[in-house]
């Protein structure tokens, strides 16, 4: 316990490598993809664009209409 706690910090810190632009940009294309899919789903289905009929979908997502401010009423 005589040794101070300083003295056993490491000395060299260790840092990540690069990541190339080409391994990222598939993974960012298809988030970006998903999350237009996933508004579209939440703000615009079971209007004059509606992609399926009845009002499973606009029930489905209610809750995350007003969340996002979407108007639904």
């Amino acid at each position: 316990m005589s040794q101070s706690l300083a003295s056993h910090a490491p000395n060299s810190t260790t840092l990540p490598g690069a990541i190339p632009l080409g391994a990222v940009a598939p993974w960012a294309i298809f988030g970006l993809l998903l999350s237009l899919v996933l508004i579209y789903f939440v703000g615009a289905e079971q209007g004059a664009t509606s992609l399926i009929s009845g009002h499973m979908v606009h029930e489905f997502v209610h809750d995350g209409r007003h969340l996002m401010g979407f108007p639904c009423h």
